[in-house]
């Protein structure tokens, strides 16, 4: 059995997805960040970074949101949640993912905590405002090459797409949010209808009204 340490969502979230997806039996530990429990010295010996999420699969811990999600799509390849070794969509899934938590994820992390990354607060409306224009134009980007597209990459769905799903439910208080967008909204509207989804909104307490 799997073991996701998580918090509601966060960065745990894509992995979430992954596991319900995978049909697995997997157990979930609430790691609550409000009392910072995610750098208390027990969580620290299963990830020295001391951040969410982490994994523990047979004793073996891994951290790091998308490097989680891959390991499990690689440990049931018959998921099809990747691409094969033999598929030219796998260079474009690593693409994909690597342009998603180096690129979009990245710059959410600014916009969602302008405060750590600047020592005068009075910079802080600043960052925002340039963190908006940035987020825009890395949604709209997405938002054309999903023209035509049901999913981010090849014909089913995979890791990409759930791992944008989130980022697009943090990136939902923007003054152009991702259902703002033509294409985007359509693709997401769609994600939304996935049993992995529901499922894990209703564990997390999202409320899905808005992709209906």
């Amino acid at each position: 059995m799997y073991q996701l340490y998580y918090h509601p969502l966060n960065a745990s979230m894509a992995p979430h997805f992954i596991l319900e997806a995978l049909q697995v039996d997997f157990e979930l530990t609430l790691v609550d960040r409000n009392s910072k429990a995610q750098k208390s010295p027990s969580y620290l010996a299963l990830n020295p970074a001391g951040r969410i999420p982490t994994l523990i699969d047979d004793g073996f811990a891994i951290f790091e949101s998308a490097a989680i999600c891959i390991h499990l799509a690689e440990s049931h390849p018959t998921s099809n949640l990747m691409p094969p070794i033999s598929d030219k969509n796998r260079a474009l899934f690593f693409q994909w993912l690597m342009y998603l938590t180096n690129t979009l994820q990245a710059e959410l992390m600014i916009y969602c905590y302008p405060e750590k990354y600047t020592t005068e607060i009075n910079s802080v409306s600043g960052i925002l405002a340039a963190q908006e224009t940035r987020i825009t134009e890395i949604l709209t980007l997405l938002d054309h090459e999903l023209e035509s597209k049901s999913f981010l990459v090849g014909e089913t769905i995979s890791v990409c797409d759930y791992f944008l799903f989130m980022l697009a439910v943090w990136a939902d208080e923007l003054k152009k949010p991702p259902l703002s967008f033509k294409n985007l909204s359509r693709y997401l509207r769609q994600l939304a209808q996935h049993k992995a989804i529901i499922r894990v909104c209703q564990k997390e307490g999202l409320n899905l009204a808005d992709y209906h």
